[in-house]
């Protein structure tokens, strides 16, 4: 009796890992192209992602309290500026973890544009206009009042 109990539970342990077929077997992580991504956007098989995390939400999609037609827009595509938009709660950020599948591949994660650069850098070259402007106008309001101070002395 104790062989098939113990055969019963290495096949029940096999089919958990056979549910889980998207982690590699080494224990790294799975990249997916935003191709196979894409190719995971039906009801029965709904994938999203995530700040370049790739998340199989197919089991999640009745559960969510905003309704699976939300997630359905979404699914197979980038849904990072969706997700944060909504404002999820610490709680939904840390459910969103047990779907968790791979991350996008570094090919096809989104550059950072030139403008945003741009921004960041922009504070040393520009930081001499922040005291120079209001400077000269402190200097010609200054003037001004002197001026008109001593016209209203002498009339």
């Amino acid at each position: 009796m104790g062989e098939g109990t113990e055969s019963s539970v290495k096949r029940d342990n096999q089919d958990i890992k056979d549910e889980n077929t998207h982690a590699p077997e080494d224990g790294g992580v799975q990249y997916y192209t935003r191709a196979e991504v894409q190719a995971h956007n039906m009801i029965e098989d709904t994938w999203l992602i995530i700040h370049d995390k790739v998340y199989d939400i197919t089991r999640f999609m009745e559960e969510h309290p905003g309704g699976e037609e939300v997630l359905l827009e979404q699914a197979g595509a980038d849904a990072t500026e969706s997700f944060e938009d909504v404002g999820h709660s610490t709680d939904a950020r840390e459910m969103l973890q047990q779907y968790y599948i791979g991350e996008l591949h570094m090919d096809d994660r989104k550059k950072e544009s030139k403008k945003e650069v741009y921004i960041t850098t922009s504070k040393d070259s520009k930081s001499w206009t922040t005291w120079l402007i209001p400077t000269i106008a402190a200097v010609l309001v200054g003037a001004m009042y002197r001026y008109y101070m001593l016209e209203h002395r002498s009339s």
